[in-house]
């Protein structure tokens, strides 16, 4: 493995796993009355490009690790969109 592998795959490793806490979190307690529906929006966004790219330069870390944040992201998004349409989110 060279280099830039190593890169790659100690960001993608650490940038997954640091969202994970929150995303558990949320997904636990429904609880998303503190964070922002732009924000959960276009990171949503932004990690399926993400994906994309991973796809295009075919870089499989690229690609499952924003395949795991996007799978979390989309989760988190579809909650609190719930909650505002219930009127449950504060």
């Amino acid at each position: 493995m060279d280099y830039i592998n190593i890169v790659v795959a100690i960001a993608a490793f650490l940038t997954t796993i640091s969202f994970m806490p929150q995303a558990i979190k949320i997904i636990r307690t429904k609880d998303t009355s503190a964070i922002s529906l732009v924000m959960y929006l276009l990171f949503t966004i932004g990690v399926f490009f993400w994906i994309i790219f991973g796809i295009l330069i075919k870089t499989n870390i690229i690609i499952i690790a924003n395949i795991i944040t996007f799978t979390f992201a989309f989760i988190i998004l579809s909650v609190k969109i719930k909650n505002i349409l219930n009127g449950t989110d504060k």
